[in-house]
């Protein structure tokens, strides 16, 4: 019995999930100051809801997460970016 648990093939291959390193952007570009009137970078860090994305999904720095949340609210308050959205991507 031992033998045939060994001859077990699939239809598929077996995926492994392999975990891209997160790094901040912001360090490795060089950024130093979020513009809150980019909207395209902006959507970035913004879901299909509208919602910032948290640091542990996009990989940025608390210093640089905080100065993103300041400028997506700066530009929903502009109306540069919309509170709410259905399907915003």
């Amino acid at each position: 019995m031992a033998g045939k648990e060994s001859d077990i093939r699939y239809l598929t291959p077996i995926s492994i999930d392999v975990q891209k390193s997160k790094y901040c952007r912001f360090k490795k570009s060089g950024i130093k100051y979020v513009d809150y009137k980019n909207p395209e970078f902006l959507l970035k860090f913004i879901n299909e809801q509208g919602k910032i994305l948290p640091r542990r999904l996009t990989g940025t720095s608390a210093k640089y997460q905080k100065k993103v949340a300041t400028a997506v609210k700066r530009a929903r308050h502009l109306a540069i970016l919309p509170y709410v959205a259905d399907q915003l991507k």
